[in-house]
């Protein structure tokens, strides 16, 4: 990560029921051990371990479904993960196209943890990653042997190596691909990617993090800022699907200890929070919020201390930010929390267009 992330841990959950009938010594020494074992089996976001849904391709349609693939071949977990999908938009259209974005904490890492097995089984038309820390001519060839069918796009810092870095890949050739937004003084770390469809701009992004002790908070202020104009001007001409890690918990409800975050760490500070609001009223819809405001306990990030993943102590940063004109196509957003790999996990996007 570019920083490190303060966490605070919750309490552990109080187990009751049955264990109150056994004996206090016994029952002092299960509590804890139970209660880690509920949370670590029990993820309330959609598309956990338990609870995953996503598309499976119909015969005959532009994409085919994958075959199954045993727990050696997909990597920890995502082999219980069930990537089949009935969703529908609000009129009854299904979905027909399937984008898939995630932070993987740098590629090569990730391939050696068996994560790029994911992306096979999940069979996106769109795949976006961030924070690869490599260039097209370093990636693995396990990788690239996972992203056969792909036209394949890299957007590497020009100073930094093995820092940040994008990557996009689509089945269907895109019109056109840009690398920035336009602005100098943003544009060498490799954060941004944008490929022209027939219906809408694809934006992968890689948003900076404020550093530890919010040191680029200042110069976080300036990147939303510009980034916002930027797909202002994109939505003008088209739509657009953004995606990828903002580096943002913009509410509450989107980390598991907001109180002892705010303003202290990257990622809860009202600047940053504002900055992520000001993006939404420029016409544009954070695309999970919408369909679930209300759900919690849904996180796309975990520190990789203190077993903050087993205990879901999480952040939800990465994001689908779609135009207010795409929401009638929106089908499903799904947080693959079972998929392993990095301390972020992918999410995915449906749409009907």
């Amino acid at each position: 990560r570019e920083t490190h992330r303060t966490i605070v841990w919750g309490r552990s959950r109080q187990v009751g029921g049955f264990l109150s009938q056994i004996s206090p010594i016994f029952l002092k020494k299960s509590v804890t051990t139970i209660a880690s074992t509920v949370r670590t089996a029990v993820f309330r976001c959609r598309g956990g371990i338990l609870s995953a849904i996503m598309p499976k391709r119909k015969a005959g349609g532009d994409a085919k479904e994958s075959p199954k693939k045993t727990k050696s071949d997909v990597g920890a977990s995502s082999s219980q993960t069930d990537f089949s999908s009935n969703a529908k938009t609000k009129s009854g259209k299904h979905w027909n196209l399937k984008i898939a974005s995630w932070n993987v904490d740098g590629l090569r890492g990730t391939v050696k943890k068996n994560g790029h097995a994911y992306i096979p089984q999940e069979d996106p038309d769109i795949v976006c990653l961030q924070e690869t820390k490599c260039t097209d001519k370093d990636v693995p060839k396990e990788f690239s042997g996972a992203m056969d069918g792909y036209h394949g796009y890299w957007y590497a810092p020009t100073e930094k190596k093995g820092y940040a870095g994008t990557a996009l890949f689509s089945k269907v050739k895109p019109i056109k691909v840009n690398y920035g937004i336009g602005v100098a003084e943003h544009d060498d770390e490799g954060r941004v990617i944008t490929a022209e469809f027939d219906k809408f701009y694809m934006v992968t992004a890689y948003v900076p993090n404020s550093g530890k002790g919010l040191v680029r908070l200042d110069y976080r202020q300036t990147w939303d800022e510009a980034f916002t104009d930027y797909l202002v001007k994109l939505d003008k001409k088209k739509p657009v699907v953004l995606c990828g890690d903002l580096n943002v918990a913009h509410q509450e409800i989107d980390l598991k200890n907001p109180k002892s975050n705010k303003n202290k760490t990257p990622g809860f500070t009202d600047q940053e929070r504002e900055g992520f609001s000001a993006l939404l009223e420029e016409g544009f819809k954070d695309s999970y919020r919408e369909l679930y405001p209300e759900e919690t306990d849904c996180y796309t990030f975990w520190s990789y201390m203190g077993g903050a993943r087993a205990k879901n102590v999480g952040w939800r940063l990465d994001y689908f930010v779609l135009s207010d004109r795409l929401m009638p196509h929106l089908c499903d957003n799904v947080i693959r929390s079972g998929v392993m790999g990095s301390d972020h996990c992918p999410i995915v996007l449906l749409l009907a267009l």
